[in-house]
Order: structure tokens, then sequence, then C-alpha cells
């Protein structure tokens, strides 16, 4: 498996410092980032231009209830709306636009990719006209990459993409990361079946009213459709423009591809006769996880790359004389998926980025009961709080950033 280059950790970094992008953002003809580096073989995104509608992003935790999209559609105060299908799915190889061989992990393993399917007619309203061209390549059955997702891999329009299964998807464009939610592949929907994307997660809505309609307004109207039995999922969470990095679901942390670029892509395997388990490559799990001493935790096994800030927020803890915050360690490279649910999305441990302490009190889906200092601490270096979640996850932290500046 190639190393990530550090030019492109950095620019994955300035993505997400710099992120005050949606749609919206875009639709305003602001520039939203650098155009990143490219290999030959990858072409620089066309400049959008100007779209004028807001764009809104809503999702609900698990993902969207069966008949949520119609009944959205169906009320008064929005204009138009699209569903977003997403799942983890399984590639096998990957050629450059010239037939060159660029992926090949050895088997069984194959990369876990970050893949949206759209319904290519009514997904194409959401893209400034200049982007449209794409809507009738995914008809015909091709995909576009994300791109970071390009950048990564080094591969562009005329690259194919195989998958677990047979399929082979011809790649015809790559678009700036906002356009597509920062998925690493966006195909149609019904070639999103033929790869494993079945399950829609979040919508993008465009509402009447313009400027005077918020997010708590749209969430306000969302809620009542979901159904009662959803119980702790029984959540919408809505966004609007300028107020989250990525239109995605779990928008609160960062995408698979940017999480590949800092600490390191694997390949694996659903694990035979454990669902909701992973067995990860060997060579990848010697490279990049290491099992050390951490002050207040002990002995922990996560990425080499989040040692040190893990470290340096535990030290900050003990030197202030906080260390009795940390009633447990529980755990932090575990190589699962979400909740161990094989049909929900790769969970951020897999790559030995989060850690759990403190469960007793704080356990999935319950009120959160961790000490505000410690939560501040982890987030001066760069750890969101699980607390924070639409469903809280209280015992949770997991890396989002660098560590604030200090001095």
């Amino acid at each position: 498996m190639r190393n990530v280059s550090k030019v492109l950790a950095g620019l994955v970094v300035g993505l997400i410092l710099g992120a005050t992008l949606t749609l919206a953002v875009q639709s305003r003809g602001e520039q939203v980032f650098d155009a990143p580096v490219f290999t030959p073989d990858v072409p620089t995104p066309a400049q959008t231009q100007p779209e004028a509608p807001a764009t809104f992003l809503a999702w609900v935790p698990g993902g969207l209830p069966l008949g949520f999209t119609r009944a959205v559609a169906g009320l008064p105060a929005i204009d138009r709306v699209t569903s977003v299908a997403e799942d983890n799915v399984w590639m096998s190889r990957s050629w450059s636009r010239d037939g060159a061989l660029v992926d090949h992990p050895a088997r069984p393993y194959a990369l876990p990719i970050d893949a949206a399917a759209v319904a290519p007619r009514s997904f194409g309203a959401f893209l400034p006209p200049p982007d449209r061209a794409v809507v009738a390549a995914l008809a015909d059955g091709e995909g576009v990459l994300g791109a970071t997702s390009a950048a990564l891999r080094g591969l562009g329009p005329g690259a194919v993409l195989a998958f677990q299964g047979g399929a082979r998807i011809r790649i015809a464009d790559v678009l700036p990361d906002e356009l597509v939610g920062a998925a690493e592949l966006v195909v149609s929907k019904e070639t999103g079946g033929s790869i494993g994307v079945h399950r829609d997660r979040y919508l993008l809505l465009q509402p009447r009213g313009g400027g005077s309609v918020t997010s708590t307004d749209l969430r306000a109207r969302l809620r009542p459709l979901l159904p009662a039995d959803l119980g702790i999922y029984r959540r919408v969470q809505v966004r609007a423009p300028g107020e989250t990095p990525f239109f995605r679901s779990g928008d609160a942390v960062l995408p698979p591809v940017m999480i590949k670029t800092l600490f390191g892509e694997f390949a694996a395997r659903p694990s035979p006769g454990r669902p909701g388990y992973l067995d990860v490559d060997p060579a990848w799990v010697r490279t990049h996880i290491v099992t050390v001493s951490v002050p207040l935790l002990g002995r922990v096994t996560c990425n080499r790359a989040l040692v040190p800030q893990l470290r340096d927020a535990m030290s900050s803890l003990d030197r202030r004389g906080l260390g009795g915050l940390i009633d447990s360690y529980d755990g932090c490279f575990a190589p699962k998926f979400v909740n161990r649910d094989p049909t929900a999305m790769l969970s951020h441990h897999a790559w030995g980025i989060a850690f759990d302490c403190n469960f007793s009190g704080n356990a999935y889906g319950q009120p959160p009961d961790q000490d505000p200092r410690l939560v501040r601490t982890m987030a001066r270096f760069g750890l969101i709080w699980g607390g924070t979640f639409i469903v809280p996850d209280g015992n949770h932290f997991e890396y989002r950033r660098a560590p604030a500046p200090t001095g």
C-alpha cells in the first residue's frame, strides 16, 4: 500500500482548518480551498459558477427511514430535494486511464471506499451549471471522484475501478470535495446497487423563502416526519449554508478520505465469523498501529500519528492535578464498523484515531457525563467529544484537527 505523501496530508489539514464551505458557499462564488497538486493523470476540477438557491443538509442517524424523503419533498416549505445513499464498498483493483495498474491490495484484502450514490437528474439540480455535464455520465454508469480521493489515488478521468463482485466503473470526472460531500466516489443509485451502496443517508434540500429560512426552522418541520419507533435515532440534523464543512451524514467528524490522507489507508475485509468486525492487512497494522505508555491511560494501542496529541493531552491533565478525571481507559484501535453493525460505515476506531474513557455513566445513546474540564482539554488538543454528537457517545473522543497553538 502506498504511503500518503506529506504534501497531500498538508492539503487535507488546510482543508480542515479553512473549511467554512458548503454547496451554498460554492454557489456564492467564493474560493473554498486551494486546488490540490495533482499527478499528471488527475486534472484540476473545473471552476464552478454562482448558483442562487441556498442548499441545506438533513440527515438521520443510521440512515433515512423509508418514506422520509418523499414526506420531506411534500412539505410546502420545500422547493427541491434529493437523497444521497452512502456505504462502504470494497475496491479490489484500479487502473489509470492508460491502463497501468495502480491499486492492487493483496488478496483476500480490498480497499474500503466511501461511495455515494445519487439520482443523477435530481442531484444535478444541486450542482453549479458548469458541473452538470456529469449527470449524463452518472446515468450511463460512470463515476465521479472527489478531489481529495483523486489525489490520494493518483487517478482521474478515464481511470477504472474494480470492486468485489466483479463490477467495474470508469471515472468520468473529478469534482471538488464540497460538491460531493467529500465522498471518495459518486455513482448513480443503479450503479451503486451493483457495488453495495444501498442506504440513503442524507438529503440535500432547498427551501422556499430563500434567506429567511434557518436550520432550526427546518429541523422543527422535519422531525415530526420521523417514525415513532426509531428510539434514540429519532433525531434529524439540519445544517444551513456555512454551518458545516461538508454536506454528508455524520458531518461532525472527518470524512474517511480525509482520515486516509492523515493516518494511512488500509486494506481489509469483513472478518469471517465475526459480523461487524474487520481483518486489517497486518502490514498496515505494523506500520501505523503502536502500543505505547500514555500518562493516566497506561498502555494504549492506537495510530502512531495520534500518540503525540494523546500523550500531550493527558500530560496536560496530569500537570494541572486533573488526573482524577480519568476513571477508566476503554480502548483505542478496534477494527470494526460503527456499533459493530456491518451495514454501517467504518468506525474511526479502525484507524486507531478514537479512544474511549470513563464508560460508566457515558454509554452510547445516554445523557453524557464527562467533566467539562476534560472535554475542554481534549478540544484544545484537537480531540472532539462524542457527547456532542446527535446521538451522544459520551465515553468517546476522536481526532478532529491539529492541536490549538500554544503561547
